[in-house]
């Protein structure tokens, strides 16, 4: 979980991803690095329906899918997840990014799903449809997010295996499994869609 930690008064600021990535946003220019504005007002109202909707059916669908207790909360779960992958793999075969031309909060929203679903997710989890390597179009563009500098360093395909499959609830035996069958590094197609 992530942590907004504030080192003068020692105290947690906040630890809700999704008000951590706006403060990030909004509240740190001129000091982040970078002032890219990744939740630009023109495209708020689309930022927060593809939210609202990868968070219900992809970011918290995969742990849905892990945990359900019932065969059919799991069918329910794992339906919505892959109608919704269809729905983005689509989308991202007609633009380059979520909401079109740039990237936004929506795109770093999903990328974390996206990067961990083949060692994790797709298996443990039970969500075993199909692999994002499956899918083309968001194949390439979890390559393309992974691209961006500074973003390959935040990434830890062998962390996520260890991590996830430690979980004794989804994996009672404890085994992990020995091979980490990634490559976020592979070249993507996504210029071709460039604005």
């Amino acid at each position: 979980m992530p942590t907004l930690w504030d080192k003068k008064t020692r105290r947690i600021v906040n630890n809700e991803s999704s008000e951590i990535i706006r403060m990030l946003n909004s509240e740190f220019k001129g000091i982040a690095g970078s002032d890219d504005d990744y939740y630009p007002a023109s495209l708020r109202a689309e930022i927060d329906r593809l939210n609202d909707l990868v968070y219900a059916n992809v970011n918290n669908g995969v742990y849905r899918c892990g945990f359900a207790r019932s065969q059919e909360a799991y069918e329910l779960a794992y339906d919505a997840l892959f109608d919704t992958l269809d729905e983005l793999e689509a989308r991202l075969g007609r633009q380059r990014y979520l909401v079109g031309g740039q990237i936004t909060e929506a795109d770093w929203r999903l990328f974390p799903t996206l990067v961990r679903f083949d060692v994790a997710y797709f298996s443990l989890f039970k969500c075993n449809k199909k692999r994002i390597a499956d899918y083309p179009n968001l194949l390439n563009y979890m390559r393309d997010l992974y691209q961006v500098p500074g973003v390959a360093a935040t990434v830890r395909a062998r962390y996520y295996v260890i991590n996830y499959w430690s979980i004794k609830r989804v994996n009672p035996t404890g085994i992990i499994p020995k091979g980490t069958p990634v490559d976020y590094a592979q070249p993507h197609d996504r210029a071709r869609l460039a604005a």
